[in-house]
């Protein structure tokens, strides 16, 4: 195995170019599990570190600029009231040493439908910014980005520049079941965003199905019963009815599994509560953050 250290993003892509089979690492916090685990022999490992940029943001009028590298840890200590979504699923992510190491762009490489970011990055509506020595950038939608089981749309000759994520406008909340508190991965997860601009509602599901997943049925229903009985507006509670057909919807939405974390039913069954949990949770922080108009509950 040969390890290939470019010293800037030029020579990166150069180097991304001459060997599209190089596996990126910055983080090191997925490929090195697997190759200290016997279970991946990369013929080339191509290290971002030297590559600054990469670990940096910008917060735009209305987006975040994120790069690849950005940790965890800075995104929970800096971004939480841009990107809240995201920054409640970095506090699941492992242990304070791997939120120390790994980021976004490690999820989005990988592409494991159990990635902690991804359903935030769904729920949030982000923008993928790629690059290529041969085609130059490129942006890919979130929701065309994960192709299959750990792949995705990026090509061979392709490496992630950096993520473009919505500022929130909105409350948002994300949730995991695990089997403990620490260095776990999800057996499900679920982010929802509230957009009260354009007055919709974006879902994610992790580990629930082979690819990570918007329950996009549940969606439009929610937007549909939000406005025609003009919750936006008037700040009422969700009512219990609207809240179980959630549900329900965003549990039809898996395509779960049966493995040594948990069964397909229990996942579906989980995806189901975390869902009703989460939008109340965000409700109740709309109708309370003064976004609601005059005459709110």
């Amino acid at each position: 195995m040969d390890f290939l250290r470019p010293a800037s993003w030029e020579e990166a892509l150069a180097v991304k170019a001459e060997h599209p089979t190089a596996v990126p690492i910055a983080g090191g916090t997925d490929i090195m599990v697997e190759i200290n685990f016997d279970h991946r022999r990369p013929e080339y490992l191509l290290d971002l570190n030297r590559i600054g940029e990469l670990a940096q943001w910008e917060v735009g009028a209305d987006s975040v600029r994120l790069g690849p590298s950005v940790p965890y840890t800075e995104i929970m200590e800096n971004l939480r009231a841009e990107l809240p979504g995201l920054a409640l699923a970095s506090h699941t992510v492992a242990s304070p040493q791997i939120r120390n190491r790994g980021g976004v762009g490690g999820n989005l490489g990988t592409a494991s439908p159990a990635g902690d970011a991804h359903p935030a990055l769904l729920a949030s509506g982000a923008d993928v910014e790629v690059e290529s020595q041969a085609r130059g950038v490129r942006l890919i939608p979130i929701d065309a980005f994960y192709k299959g089981v750990k792949r995705s749309a990026l090509a061979a000759d392709e490496l992630i520049k950096a993520v473009h994520i919505p500022t929130a406008d909105g409350p948002q909340q994300f949730s995991k079941v695990g089997t403990r508190n620490a260095m776990v991965i999800a057996v499900c997860a679920f982010g929802l965003a509230l957009h009260p601009a354009t007055r919709t509602v974006r879902t994610g599901i992790g580990s629930a199905a082979p690819t990570p997943i918007r329950a996009k049925t549940a969606e439009e229903f929610l937007n549909a019963a939000l406005d025609e009985g003009g919750f936006w507006d008037n700040g009422k509670i969700i009512t219990p009815s609207i809240a179980k057909q959630f549900a329900q919807l965003a549990s039809a939405a898996c395509n779960p599994i049966d493995d040594v974390r948990g069964t397909a039913s229990y996942r579906r069954h989980a995806v189901g509560v975390m869902a009703r949990r989460t939008l109340m949770w965000t409700w109740e922080s709309y109708r309370g953050d003064g976004r609601t108009l005059e005459g709110a509950a």
